[in-house]
């Protein structure tokens, strides 16, 4: 690892990924801040940037890190009074037990309403078979170090439990004095925006901002639907302020 700079940007593998160690039997959210807190005393920073459920993380970190002076959130996936049923996840489990691994993704994304829209009017028999055939080819294709969805898929189990644990976390986080960025889609799935409302709430001197046509994969590759530098413009304006310890 690089010795601590001030330009430098550190991109953690969380367990599970790269050469990251398994999750273990004993998971929880607080073993993913544990190793947020190892990445931060390692490296010396004090600004953080999560997505998804990597905004879940940073979120119940810098309620005990003051290391973490300031944290943008891309759609973190807090549950805001059971706006999304978690059922699903048993049928996930089953399926990825199973070894179907495109009937879990399929589950996984239809439960979580991840899906483009057009996956509510596809049979999900048709669903599954384009999502073995997509898994199949990037199989193929998949050279050295890339990481396929074959073998992300094991991984979203504890996505989604962290996303269960972390139900009504959100007054806890009245107690984070780190500053904060909220960050959206606009056509992201409806849940996330009532998060971010909440959350808007929570933190009211928080600035918020919606980028109109992205959606929850906003900031991710453009090959996948983002548009990265849009994202990292509001990122480095937020990261660049100064800080108000």
């Amino acid at each position: 690892m690089a010795p601590p700079s001030a330009t430098a940007i550190y991109l953690p593998d969380r367990r599970g990924r790269g050469l990251s160690g398994p999750y273990g039997k004993d998971y929880s959210i607080q073993k993913d801040v544990e190793d947020m807190d190892a990445l931060l005393t390692k490296t010396g920073a004090h600004y953080v940037f999560g997505v998804s459920s990597g905004g879940l993380i940073w979120l119940q970190a810098a309620l005990t890190l003051p290391a973490i002076h300031k944290a943008a959130l891309y759609e973190p996936m807090l549950l805001i009074n059971g706006s999304v049923p978690t059922a699903f996840v048993t049928r996930y489990d089953k399926e990825m037990a199973q070894g179907k691994v495109a009937s879990a993704l399929v589950t996984g994304m239809k439960g979580s309403q991840m899906g483009p829209p057009v996956f509510n009017a596809i049979p999900r028999w048709l669903l599954e078979l384009l999502t073995k055939m997509m898994i199949a080819s990037e199989d193929k294709k998949a050279k050295g170090d890339d990481v396929t969805m074959r073998m992300l898929a094991p991984t979203l189990h504890y996505d989604f439990q962290l996303v269960i644990e972390s139900e009504g976390a959100l007054e806890s986080f009245r107690a984070i004095r780190a500053e904060v960025l909220l960050l959206g889609g606009s056509t992201s799935p409806a849940f996330l925006r009532v998060a971010l409302d909440a959350l808007e709430q929570v933190f009211p001197h928080a600035k918020r901002i919606e980028f109109p046509g992205l959606g929850h994969g906003g900031s991710g590759n453009t090959n996948r639907g983002g548009q990265p530098e849009r994202v990292a413009q509001e990122l480095r304006r937020f990261f660049a302020e100064p800080y108000n310890s």
